[in-house]
């Protein structure tokens, strides 16, 4: 079995290969080995050999081999969250201490893939605990499409929020028809089991020309992953997460509640709404560090699950009771860094924001989109509503960065077809695998571009947090551009601003 260890706090050197490390009649310090890069708190390293005076290791960490300080290695894995810079959209790669794997949401195209690609190879089988599928908006599940079609990848269960796009006459019945009761509406045909799935795909009508089951169903047919089911607060907890575990998760959306003795969701108004308000919201608890994952979470939905987790009206009538709405959801909101809901869209409830209280915002949104997100007044709210003097907003948005070739797709794709012609053209073996290797090489810059640029990486020990993307311009001493979150004389995380 191979031996791994993980880079130590905040960030770690790998130096290169070379002569070895403590070789020499007084040794050979860290100082004068070449450094080859910067890694990440938390970043894993396979050990393959130690120094002679067992003062370094041989590691292989970020495709790259080289010498590492024992005392720059740590035993222990971290929590890890990957913000994926999938443009519009969300995308979040989970790994938990003990190692379990979840997606949450893929965006919409194939840039999650690509990440995956990248970071597991998928040269074998590659199994992932669960993939949460939030809501059934293309730029939050169009991804998994490509993952569906990994050879190589495989999901222990698939989580959504209960809610099954399905063919209509009326699109304002693609999630059923709404039921009344005590004068509100209610979605009652939910898809809350595998079992369920199974008898709504028995009908391929309901399903015909629906981009959300017609995929799930064929990955079911095609056995790319065990089980399906619906997650909401009634589970109180994401399974194997429950109190007495390391990392616990809440589950604080969606809320259903019963109509006609059957689980049901409210509407709220259409369509878009009533699936975004519905998002699968989860919370993280890992022991000091929490953090929110909330979907595209809107100011009706909002509303709706303050009233379920608090007790408490949702439509305060003054400052007072906003207040108290606002404190008596933070024992169940209240996290140190935040997903920004709805892509820091400005359909977003400021009580909410302000039981969310976080010291960090993530913001998951993209530069090709109609919408302008994030929006200038919830990138205000968000800051309005956060902790401490220096709130952080970071956006994947921002944060990304690429190569000419991607910046301006049409040079990559001239490129790619010149390779595609010379690999026509080959007249021997030779000249042929000469140009299918360049060709997979520049399919590789294009998939370590979206890999390596713009993601937004969390790593938590439970007590700190990094909170790091690559820096565009890199040097071997310096590729991150790190926010670290520790813990003040009282225990809660603060901004350690390298200027205070």
């Amino acid at each position: 079995m191979p031996d791994f260890r993980y880079a130590a706090y905040p960030t770690a050197t790998l130096y290169e290969l070379g002569k070895e490390p403590g070789a020499g009649a007084a040794g050979q310090p860290p100082a004068e080995l070449k450094a080859l890069k910067q890694l990440l708190w938390g970043d894993e390293l396979e050990v393959l050999g130690a120094s002679d005076d067992g003062r370094h290791l041989k590691v292989f960490a970020r495709k790259s081999r080289g010498w590492m300080r024992v005392e720059d290695t740590l035993p222990d894995r971290l929590l890890e969250v990957v913000f994926v810079d999938i443009g519009q959209g969300d995308g979040a790669l989970v790994i938990t201490p003990d190692n379990r794997r979840y997606i949450v949401d893929a965006g919409k195209g194939d840039n999650m893939v690509r990440f995956l690609r990248w970071r597991f190879g998928f040269k074998d089988m590659t199994v992932f605990d669960a993939a949460v599928l939030s809501h059934s908006d293309l730029d939050h599940y169009g991804g998994f499409e490509a993952l569906f079609k990994e050879r190589n990848v495989h999901f222990k269960r698939v989580y959504t929020n209960g809610l099954m796009e399905r063919a209509a006459e009326k699109a304002g019945l693609a999630l059923g028809v709404p039921v009344e009761s005590e004068g509100k509406r209610f979605i009652t045909d939910l898809v809350t089991s595998l079992e369920e799935f199974r008898a709504f795909l028995d009908v391929p009508e309901r399903a015909k020309g629906k981009r959300y089951p017609t995929m799930l169903g064929q990955a079911l047919q095609e056995g790319k992953y065990d089980d399906l089911r619906m997650l909401d607060v009634t589970d109180t907890y994401m399974p194997g997460h429950e109190p007495g575990e390391d990392l616990v998760v809440n589950v604080l959306g969606p809320a259903p509640e019963t109509v006609a003795g059957k689980k049901a969701l409210r509407w709220f108004g259409d369509v878009g709404k009533t699936k975004n308000g519905h998002s699968v919201a989860l919370h993280l608890n890992y022991r000091n560090v929490r953090v929110f994952l909330g979907g595209d979470l809107n100011i009706e939905s909002s509303r709706h699950l303050l009233e379920a987790h608090t007790g408490l009206g949702g439509y305060p009538a003054d400052a007072a009771q906003e207040q108290a709405l606002v404190e008596a959801a933070r024992p169940w909101f209240e996290s140190d860094i935040a997903k920004a809901c709805h892509h820091g869209s400005a359909d977003t409830l400021l009580p909410l924001i302000r039981a969310i209280n976080p010291v960090a915002t993530v913001i998951s949104s993209g530069d090709d989109e109609p919408y302008a997100h994030p929006r200038a007044d919830a990138l205000g709210a968000l800051a309005k509503c956060s902790r401490g003097d220096r709130p952080l907003l970071l956006s994947t948005e921002l944060a990304r960065s690429s190569k000419e070739t991607i910046k301006y797709p049409e040079a990559l794709r001239e490129q790619l077809r010149d390779l595609a012609a010379r690999i026509a053209a080959a007249s021997t073996q030779e000249e042929r695998d000469r140009a299918e290797a360049r060709f997979e090489a520049k399919i590789a810059e294009l998939d370590r571009s979206v890999a390596v640029y713009g993601a937004i990486n969390l790593r938590t020990d439970g007590e700190k947090v990094v909170l790091a993307y690559k820096l565009e311009r890199s040097t071997p001493a310096k590729g991150w551009d790190i926010y670290r979150l520790e813990p003040d004389a009282a225990g809660e995380l603060v901004y350690k601003s390298p200027y205070d």
